[in-house]
């Protein structure tokens, strides 16, 4: 004989009740309500996020064997969550979420898959393919991270990196990271489902969902997801309703021991306007940051995609390259993509004069009027020495001076690092620029025919500046 969702209920209740002290069923059973039974799923309704947790953590093992005593082993339970009483200016609202059960329970569940949600939300993986562990560049500037990274990709939901948080500055390839990880575990296990997504994206499918009375199928959704990579979730800052959302269906992910990726600009401690609780749970896996690639990693992302694209070009092109762009990864792939289309337009061959002639159209640094370049040239014209004799080894005292100055000028005229600067003035160390700077300081302040010839050469500079 069918029972309806009170009886059931009420049965499952003398069961829990013989189990548990009297005021643990006072204080987490007593409050449930029933909802409905359909579909051989007992909905019940509990009164918050809290309440929901407290159940999963503590009596989750306790409920899965009522259930199947009272009803079954085909009966599943459904928490409806509620997350905003209501007011005068809107209606009250819950979301339901799946309890996680037993581990042979939550298998037999990964099985099922809700294709109408996945239909209305648009499902797609939407991972670029070009984004792989293989071409992604290890360096000491990102090796935490990959590493990471792979380990997930291996055992989504089972290392302790869950979530895993990667931040960093723009264009140091927190995507391309996070996206390799998605096509990585795809390629391992077609069956899992996992899904990339903007924080701004999901922001607005939760607003669409909301005007379209649509929240349980949002929040289911994304409950049935194996991997969700979410990018950018600083975005969510000030936006209290999707940080709600959010919050939900990240613990009902992560107790469901499904895996959580993220990427950010900063680390989750500076990430302001965020809900302290959900900045908490950011910080229960590992936080991995992606920094500026060093001299050496450049120069293996330029051999690396040079390598891709089938063409040679000579290392002393490649080491021009890695100094002058010390900034992030995309300026630099921007930089080799546009030196590859100058090259096949003019029809020649990639050497360092082209090299320097494209970085002066795209790279800020060297498209400055006054670029190290014309440093060189004014300090070099004004000394009566040539730009070769300002760059070799020579110790002569004329020469040190004017490549000092040079160097001193290259320093506050452009934002090349020290060790960049150093490589233009014949490969010497940053130290050297160091000295250079505090060298001409020094005799600025001492020598009155010295100031003299650097005020001038400054004037010349600020023109080309204006």
């Amino acid at each position: 004989m069918q029972v309806d969702h009170n009886t059931a209920w009420n049965n499952c209740l003398s069961r829990i009740r013989e189990n548990i002290g009297e005021q643990g069923f006072e204080t987490w059973f007593k409050p449930i309500k029933p909802v409905k039974l359909e579909n051989k799923i007992l909905t019940i309704q509990v009164p918050s996020q809290f309440f929901y947790e407290y159940l999963e953590e503590h009596y989750v093992e306790l409920l899965r064997n009522v259930l199947d005593n009272e009803l079954g082993k085909d009966f599943r339970l459904e928490y409806s969550v509620v997350i905003d009483t209501g007011g005068r200016d809107h209606q009250p609202y819950t979301i339901n979420l799946q309890n996680s059960g037993s581990k042979g329970e939550k298998s037999r569940e990964n099985g099922r898959r809700d294709i109408s949600a996945m239909d209305l939300f648009g499902y797609d993986v939407r991972l670029n393919p070009a984004y792989t562990f293989e071409n992604f560049v290890e360096g000491d500037c990102n090796r935490l991270a990959r590493s990471a990274g792979y380990a997930v990709a291996q055992r989504p939901g089972v290392t302790s990196f869950n979530p895993l948080m990667v931040y960093g500055g723009v264009g140091l390839g927190k995507t391309h990271l996070v996206q390799a990880i998605g096509n990585e575990i795809l390629n391992g296990n077609k069956d899992k489902i996992v899904h990339y997504v903007s924080s701004e994206k999901f922001a607005n499918q939760f607003f669409d969902a909301i005007k379209n009375n649509r929240i349980q199928d949002f929040s289911q959704f994304y409950s049935k997801i194996d991997v969700l990579i979410i990018d950018d979730v600083q975005f969510f800052e000030g936006k209290e309703k999707t940080q709600e959302i959010f919050f939900h269906i990240f613990n009902h992910l992560h107790q469901s021991g499904n895996q959580i990726i993220m990427t950010s600009d900063r680390p989750p401690k500076d990430l302001d306007g965020l809900m302290e609780r959900l900045v908490s749970r950011f910080k229960w896996g590992l936080t991995a940051d992606l920094q500026q690639p060093d001299y050496e990693t450049r120069i293996a992302i330029i051999k690396r995609k040079m390598q891709s694209d089938g063409i040679n070009i000579p290392d002393n092109v490649i080491e021009y390259l890695a100094y002058s762009v010390d900034t992030n990864v995309r300026e630099l792939e921007g930089v080799i993509i546009s030196l590859i289309a100058n090259a096949s337009l003019v029809k020649k061959d990639i050497d360092l004069e082209l090299a320097k002639q494209t970085l002066q159209s795209i790279v800020h640094d060297i498209d400055s009027e006054v670029g190290i370049d014309y440093i060189q040239k004014t300090v070099s014209e004004f000394f009566k020495i040539s730009i070769d004799q300002l760059k070799d080894k020579t110790r002569k005292k004329e020469i040190v001076m004017a490549r000092q100055i040079a160097m001193y000028f290259s320093k506050e005229y452009t934002n090349l690092s020290l060790k960049s600067i150093g490589y233009h003035f014949g490969g010497r160390d940053h130290s050297t620029v160091i000295h250079a700077v505090q060298a001409v300081n020094d005799m600025y302040d001492t020598n009155s025919s010295f100031r003299r010839s650097v005020d001038e050469l400054r004037k010349k500079l600020k023109l080309k500046a204006v």
